[in-house]
């Protein structure tokens, strides 16, 4: 096993360095930013402890911004494909993603009452990216999603500012990334666990060439008793110990590949992606609003012409389905990797949200010879 799967670049251990086994080849790093051009950036916010006062904490949040080609190339478009597999959540931008097939900018993901305010920020640092000379009258209809974290976070107090979007696309990098308890994903919880953001990726080879499929999830949904590791239903081994959020959360699924796909195949990706929910437990709840985007960093060379005919590559449908399984299995062991990347947070009045507890998973795995010795 490569070193880059098993930690974090802070040393938290990761699901395949704990010996969880997972199906497909990751890429490089085992994160969405193996996708060439992909960027990841967080700002996250703790502070406070004790019982709630709303506009003063405590404060269990924070932003993730994800740049399809680079903060650099900020503003440029790329093809793009969403699904609602739950639709009780908010994913601005997703209409047009559905019209056009193509979004511009980068995504952010935040807490919900903080939505709004990723999405009008992001607007702003666009315009000023561009010559306004050369671009008059700049129009933008950033992609921002959200995720509830309401049951550890001061989520009325609205503390995600501005200059904290900012401060995420500052931080927006390629190479290994951070999971767990940071970004958006900072007051989320996964299965009644502390969840937060996860992250993986699967390589293919297609007609001779490699392609990355990489996946991020805003993880913060599921309840207990569903929960199943590698295939083995264990959640209902470990009963609540407190009250914690009853599962009500959402997800917000991301998925990035350089393999050209035309909007139309991205729609079907990001459906399939959905399935990534179910290897763990998922059953994308009445509660959970559960919101897939993917998109393809290829055929940037056409992708702003808009005269003439515009001539793009894409994969054949005969090849289509080895995506499918490629971002399903990123999809679920990016889930996975937001729990073992993670330990207890307690938030508002003093509410728990446990860790995983990994070492007895790991017992049960070795128990059904699933463990893999790392």
């Amino acid at each position: 096993m490569k070193p880059e799967y098993r930690k974090t670049p802070s040393g938290k251990l990761r699901a395949r360095g704990a010996g969880i086994p997972f199906l497909g080849e990751p890429g490089l790093n085992n994160t969405i930013t193996d996708v060439p051009g992909v960027e990841v950036g967080y700002c996250t916010l703790i502070s406070g402890s004790g019982p709630l006062v709303i506009g003063e904490g405590p404060v269990r949040t924070g932003v993730t911004a994800i740049f399809p080609v680079g903060r650099d190339r900020g503003t440029m478009p790329v093809y793009a494909g969403f699904f609602s597999m739950s639709g009780n959540g908010e994913m601005s931008g997703a209409h047009l993603v559905v019209e056009r097939g193509r979004f511009e900018g980068p995504i952010t993901l935040t807490n919900t009452h903080s939505c709004g305010l990723t999405r009008d920020t992001t607007a702003r640092w666009l315009t000023a990216q561009v010559d306004v000379e050369k671009r008059p009258e700049p129009f933008w209809m950033p992609v921002a999603a959200e995720t509830y974290d309401g049951g550890l976070n001061d989520v009325n107090g609205h503390h995600v500012r501005e200059e904290h979007v900012y401060a995420a696309f500052a931080d927006a990098h390629s190479g290994p990334i951070e999971e767990g308890s940071v970004g958006g994903g900072t007051g989320m919880t996964t299965y009644q666990f502390k969840g937060g953001s996860g992250t993986s990726s699967r390589s293919i080879e297609v007609d001779g060439k490699r392609y990355t499929v990489g996946a991020f999830v805003q993880s913060n949904f599921g309840k207990r008793h569903l929960m199943q590791i590698a295939g083995i239903p264990m959640g209902h081994l470990f009963p609540l110990q407190s009250e914690v959020e009853p599962g009500r959360g959402s997800i917000i699924g991301i998925v990035a590949t350089d393999a050209p796909l035309l909007p139309h195949q991205l729609n079907r990706v990001a459906r399939r992606a959905a399935y990534g929910i179910a290897r763990s437990g998922g059953i994308a709840a009445n509660e959970s609003g559960d919101l897939f985007l993917a998109f393809s960093t290829a055929n940037q060379h056409s992708i702003e012409q808009h005269k003439g005919v515009v001539d793009v590559g894409f994969l054949g449908e005969g090849e289509i389905s080895r995506v499918y399984e490629a971002a399903i299995q990123a999809t679920d062991e990016a889930i996975i990797n937001c729990l073992v990347a993670n330990e207890t947070m307690v938030g508002r009045d003093n509410r728990v949200a446990p860790g995983f507890p990994l070492a007895e998973v790991q017992e049960i795995l070795r128990q059904h010879n699933r463990l893999v010795e790392v």
